[in-house]
């Protein structure tokens, strides 16, 4: 019976969901935006309101709440991208890592921001970059450090969100998502790729079987094969002496 490769096996194993569950939260987002426009509705004031028992209630709602089109489409597409990362590479603790990243960007968010309404689900996105990023670089998997760098590749401008700039921009959002995915990194642990076997490495070819080191000797002399000799066991045997003695001929001539 044929045995499964392990990498092959968990590639089916985490495909499925990885682009399940990111379409479907990104999804829910875009028809509570639906509901809002064609009904009319208001939802910005479930928002997160800081320092206000009344905007706990924006800790789970505030991610599915959008300003407008814009503000729903910038987030929509780094949102896939993240969540479809976290879902494959971190399958394990992945809605783990999503409710305790919702819950304390938002708590964190509630605690430190300005007095206003805090909506969008860009304190999610920075949730999820940062912890991809320092899981990544200090899991010690190749792999997953390879994450982390596209992650950095792809999103590393967002850091300047972390500070004051646009009026109208939550940055504390941003920042409370960005310091959850960093603390959150040290303490959710995940084995869904520490367990998979390496790569397969070449067998290091030793002197006698490499074709470049066959073309010393014993001594460490370069004797280069002639291409057209089929021993491999040839090696050059003309000397110096040979060699002077040959031009003294043609010299006579």
């Amino acid at each position: 019976m044929k045995s499964i490769n392990p990498i092959d096996q968990h590639h089916k194993s985490s495909l499925a969901p990885a682009i399940l569950w990111p379409l479907l939260i990104v999804f829910s987002i875009w028809i509570v935006y639906w509901i809002e426009i064609r009904f009319r509705f208001n939802f910005t004031s479930f928002g997160v309101y800081p320092r206000q028992v009344r905007g706990l209630f924006g800790i789970f709602a505030s991610p599915f709440i959008h300003s407008g089109i814009d503000h729903l489409y910038k987030n929509s597409i780094p949102l896939l991208v993240l969540l479809a990362s976290l879902f494959y590479f971190y399958k394990d603790i992945a809605w783990k890592a999503l409710l305790f990243g919702l819950l304390s960007s938002g708590l964190l968010t509630w605690i430190i921001a300005r007095p206003s309404f805090h909506i969008g689900a860009s304190g999610v996105v920075y949730f999820l970059a940062s912890f991809l990023f320092f899981k990544g670089i200090g899991s010690r998997n190749y792999r997953l450090v390879a994450l982390a760098l596209i992650v950095v590749f792809l999103y590393g401008s967002l850091v300047w969100g972390t500070m004051p700039g646009e009026p109208g921009i939550s940055w504390e959002g941003h920042l409370s998502g960005f310091i959850s995915g960093l603390l959150l990194s040290f303490f959710l642990k995940s084995t869904h790729f520490q367990d998979l076997p390496p790569l397969h490495k070449p067998k290091k070819k030793s002197n006698s079987e490499d074709e470049f080191m066959k073309q010393f000797d014993e001594n460490g002399n370069f004797r280069p094969l002639d291409p057209d000799h089929e021993d491999p066991s040839f090696s050059q045997s003309t000397t110096a002496d040979e060699v002077e003695v040959k031009y003294k001929a043609d010299d006579k001539d």
